[in-house]
C-alpha cells in the first residue's frame, strides 16, 4: 500500500492551520461547493469505489454503490438543504430581567479535525463525517483504514481530484502514521472502529484536552417475541446478519427468543439465505468475505461445531465463512465474549421479555437493540427498561438510513453521535455571545460592592417573581426591557 511519508505530516498540518487561520473554510459558499463536490465524486466514481472495495474483500459492488455512495449522496443533499439554518446565529429568549441583553449562540468551527475511518464501510464512515466537518467550517485530515488499501488509495486519488486540498488532506498508512497524527496540532478527533482502539485514542486526546467522537460497536441483541411476523423477521435478520458478511457495527449480534419461536424462525432464515446467496455463497457475487486472514481466524474460532445447526463452511484461501447458525448457546460460550463481526448468528433461549431485559442489562450497552413484535407496548417496555445507542423495531440497521437521526453509541459502544445536524454540531463549538447595552447600567451596577442588604433582598424577591410569572414568550422584549429600566430606577430611588 502507498503510504504518506511521516516527514511531510508536520507540513500538512502547517498548511491546514494557515488555511484555517486565513478564514477560507468559514466561507459558506466554500463549504457548499466542497459538499457539492463530494456528491459529484460519489456519483461519478461510484463504480470505481465499488471495484476497489471488491478487490479489498470481495465486497459486492452493489453494496458499495448503495450503502456507501448512495448514503453519502443523501447526506450531502440533507446538509445542503439545511446548512443555511445550521450556521445561523440562534437568538435566545430568557427571563424578563435579562430581556435587555442581546443574546445568541454562534456556531463556530473547531479548527483542524482528524477523521479516522474504518475498513468495513471504507467510504461511508470516512466521507460522511467529512461532510459535517466541512459544513461546520473546519479544515480536515482524513486517515482511511490501511486494512482496505485499494479503497484508501482510490479515496486519496479522488479527494485530490475533487476537493480543495489546501483545506482537506488525506494521509495513507498504518499505526505509525496514525500515531504521528494523534500527536499533531489537532482540534477534534472523530474515530470509527473498535472499542479497544477508541480507548487508546481517548487517552491521547485527554492529555491534550481534544474533544472526541468515538463510533464503536458492541454485541447488538435481537429480541423476538412470540407474536412477531416470523417470515418478515427472518428475512430482515438474515439480511442484516450477512450484509457485508456481518462486518457491520449495527449488525444483529445474537438472538434472544423462546424455543417455540426459534424452531419457527431458523428454517425461515435458512430459506432467506438460500434465496440471497444460493446453496453455495462462496460462488455468489452478492456475498462478501472477511477482510483479511487475521480477522478470518478470529471469527473462525468463535464457531462451536457442536452447536452449529446450519452453515459453518470455511475457506481460508478466500477468507470465506458461510452464513452460520448456532443454537443452545449460553452466555459463557466464546461467541458471547466479544462482538462477532462476522456471519454467525447464535440463538439464546429466554422465556419472556423480562428475561431478555435482564440478560441485556447484565452486559455492556450496545450500539443497537432490535425488537421484533406486533405489540408496540411490549417494545416500549423494553426500550424504557434498557439502554442502547439506537433501537429499531421490526427491522435491523434501518435506523441508520434517515440523515435526520443521530447515530451514536452509549457507554462502551461509543461517545457522541453524527449524521446531519448532529455531525455539524460534533465539529462545532456553540459559542455564547451576550451584548449588554450601556443604558442598563442603572440596574446592572447594583451588583457592585459595597453590597446593600436591601438591594440584595429586593433582587432575590425579583428572581422569585421572574421564576414564577414572567418569561419572554409572554411579553415582548421591549416591554420587559422597559420594566427592567423602571425597576432599576426604583432601586436607585428607594434603596440607595
Amino acid at each position: 500500500m502507498i503510504e504518506t511519508s511521516i516527514d511531510i505530516i508536520e507540513n500538512i498540518f502547517k498548511d491546514l492551520r494557515q488555511s484555517f487561520n486565513n478564514g477560507k473554510t468559514k466561507s459558506l459558499s466554500w463549504r457548499k461547493k466542497q459538499i457539492e463536490q463530494i456528491y459529484k465524486m460519489c456519483d461519478e466514481q461510484k463504480h470505481v469505489f465499488a471495484s476497489a472495495a471488491y478487490t479489498d474483500f470481495h465486497r459486492p459492488k452493489s453494496e458499495t454503490i448503495l450503502f456507501d455512495c448512495g448514503a453519502i449522496r443523501n447526506e450531502c443533499i440533507h446538509t445542503l438543504n439545511h446548512i443555511d439554518e445550521w450556521v445561523r446565529d440562534k437568538k435566545m429568549s430568557d427571563a424578563f430581567i435579562f430581556a435587555a441583553l442581546d443574546k445568541y449562540i454562534h456556531p463556530e468551527p473547531l479548527g483542524i479535525s482528524l477523521i479516522i475511518g474504518s475498513w468495513n464501510y471504507p467510504f461511508l464512515v470516512t466521507l460522511t463525517p467529512l461532510i459535517g466537518a466541512i459544513a461546520a467550517g473546519n479544515c480536515v485530515i482524513l486517515k482511511p483504514s490501511e486494512l482496505a488499501p485499494n479503497s484508501a488509495v482510490i479515496m486519496a486519488t479522488m479527494i485530490e481530484r475533487y476537493l480543495d486540498t489546501s483545506c482537506i488532506r488525506i494521509v495513507l498508512g498504518g499505526v505509525e502514521q496514525t500515531q504521528i497524527l494523534l500527536k499533531s496540532d489537532i482540534d477534534k478527533i472523530f474515530y470509527t472502529g473498535s472499542t479497544i482502539v477508541a480507548k487508546i485514542i481517548m487517552r491521547v486526546a485527554a492529555e491534550k484536552m481534544i474533544p472526541v467522537t468515538l463510533e464503536c460497536g458492541g454485541k447488538n441483541p435481537v429480541y423476538i417475541a412470540d407474536d412477531a411476523n416470523i417470515e418478515i423477521c427472518a428475512r430482515r435478520i438474515a439480511w442484516g446478519k450477512t450484509i457485508n458478511c456481518g462486518q457491520t457495527c449495527l449488525a444483529p449480534d445474537y438472538v434472544l427468543c423462546s424455543k417455540i419461536t426459534e424452531n419457527r424462525l431458523i428454517p425461515e432464515i435458512v430459506k432467506a439465505w438460500r434465496q440471497f446467496y444460493t446453496d453455495n455463497p462462496l460462488n455468489s457475487e452478492s456475498y462478501c468475505h472477511i477482510i483479511n486472514n487475521r480477522h478470518f481466524e478470529r471469527v473462525k474460532k468463535l464457531i462451536n461445531k457442536d452447536k452449529v445447526i446450519y452453515g459453518g463452511q470455511i475457506d481460508s484461501n478466500e477468507n470465506y465463512i458461510s452464513p452460520t447458525i448456532m443454537i443452545n448457546v449460553t452466555e459463557n460460550d466464546d461467541i458471547m465474549q466479544e462482538e462477532i463481526f462476522g456471519p454467525i448468528l447464535p440463538f439464546l433461549t429466554v422465556n419472556n421479555e423480562q428475561e431478555a431485559i435482564q440478560f441485556i442489562n447484565n452486559r455492556d450497552k450496545s450500539l443497537a437493540l432490535y425488537i421484533f413484535s406486533s405489540n408496540k407496548n411490549l417494545a416500549k417496555r423494553i426500550i424504557n427498561s434498557t439502554s442502547a445507542g439506537s433501537t429499531c423495531i421490526n427491522d435491523v440497521i434501518f435506523q441508520v438510513a434517515p440523515p435526520s437521526l443521530p447515530l451514536g453509541g452509549v457507554g462502551s459502544s461509543g461517545i457522541g453521535s453524527y449524521h446531519g445536524k448532529y455531525t455539524f454540531d460534533s465539529f462545532s463549538h456553540q459559542r455564547t455571545v451576550v451584548y449588554a447595552p450601556n443604558w442598563t447600567e442603572p440596574l446592572i451596577s447594583k451588583r457592585n460592592p459595597p453590597y446593600n442588604p436591601k438591594v440584595v433582598a429586593f433582587m432575590e424577591r425579583l428572581n422569585q417573581i421572574n421564576r414564577r410569572w414572567f418569561s419572554i414568550p409572554r411579553f415582548p422584549c421591549w416591554f420587559c426591557a422597559l420594566i427592567g429600566l423602571v425597576l432599576a430606577i426604583l432601586i436607585h430611588i428607594y434603596y440607595v
